[in-house]
């Protein structure tokens, strides 16, 4: 006989396990394509060249960050006239490709002690 306990545990690693899956999927090099077509204009070919001073970096940036980010935006949940309407555009799957590329590329942010 199976112990509940046993049994939920079991259940949630699944259910864990299928939810993290999606993610471990991105690809990068769809996501390089992505970003050369509807991000390096405002935040540049490399990611870390932004147009504006004010327009972030995101080479770099932590790949859970950018996703929320940019499915955020895409809501509404975060306000961004641009940014709104660029994110809009995007499938789940590129936003989870853009953002494992920025992820991938060297950020020229640093904390120095």
């Amino acid at each position: 006989m199976q112990r509940p306990l046993a049994t939920l545990a079991a259940a949630l690693l699944i259910a864990g396990a299928s939810w993290a899956a999606p993610a471990a999927a991105a690809n990068i090099e769809l996501g390089r394509a992505k970003a050369e077509q509807a991000c390096a204009a405002c935040h540049g070919k490399d990611g870390n060249t932004p147009v504006d001073p004010s327009y972030p970096k995101l080479a770099g940036q932590y790949r859970d960050f950018l996703e929320r980010a940019l499915l955020d935006y895409r809501s509404e949940a975060r306000k961004n006239a641009i940014m709104v309407a660029q994110a809009k555009q995007l499938s789940r799957a590129d936003i989870s490709n853009l953002a494992a590329y920025y992820a991938s590329l060297p950020g020229s942010l640093s904390v120095r002690r």
